[in-house]
């Protein structure tokens, strides 16, 4: 009897281990996924110009896109912050930005996300990249825009030509 009380212990001890081994493989392949899906090539303060600060990675870009006809787009904060980036958005909400182009409120992202890229992303990858998106310290950041065709810009921006 002993023994068996032994082994149901160390089973029990052992479950929130395990589950953050889980945690933890799901958040480095989300990072693994966040770094070959190049989110930080826009999403990253600094991006580009010749030195993007790693030090807070996906907090948002300070230089938008414009694109003729549309207006000008800044890539937001990324990070869980709940004021400037992604705090009160659920995993689907998530999800649905870098699948569907959907934001929350129901507004379209500005094609300059290659969302439809990564519209075809398995559902688990999806998962582990919203968790890394989640384990990311909070940075309040609150990115210009996006504005319209005819709206001033206050940021600078790039100019994109779309393909016809």
């Amino acid at each position: 009897m002993r023994n068996i009380a032994i082994i149901a212990g160390a089973a029990l001890l052992s479950m929130p281990i395990a589950n953050s081994v889980q945690a933890d493989a799901l958040v480095e392949r989300g990072a693994y996924l966040a770094n070959i899906m190049d989110c930080g090539g826009c999403h990253n303060t600094g991006a580009f110009t010749p030195e993007p600060n790693l030090k807070t990675p996906l907090s948002g870009s300070l230089v938008g896109f414009e694109i003729p006809g549309m207006g000008v787009f800044f890539p937001p904060n990324l990070t869980p912050d709940k004021k400037t980036g992604l705090g009160e958005w659920t995993e689907e909400q998530i999800i649905a930005a870098f699948t569907k182009g959907e934001r929350p409120d129901g507004r379209m992202l500005a094609p300059a996300m290659p969302w439809m890229s990564y519209s075809h992303i398995t559902p688990d990858d999806a998962k582990a990249l919203t968790a890394y998106l989640r384990s990311l310290t909070p940075v309040e950041n609150q990115v210009p825009g996006p504005f319209g065709p005819s709206e001033k810009v206050t940021g600078p921006y790039l100019t994109m030509k779309m393909p016809e």
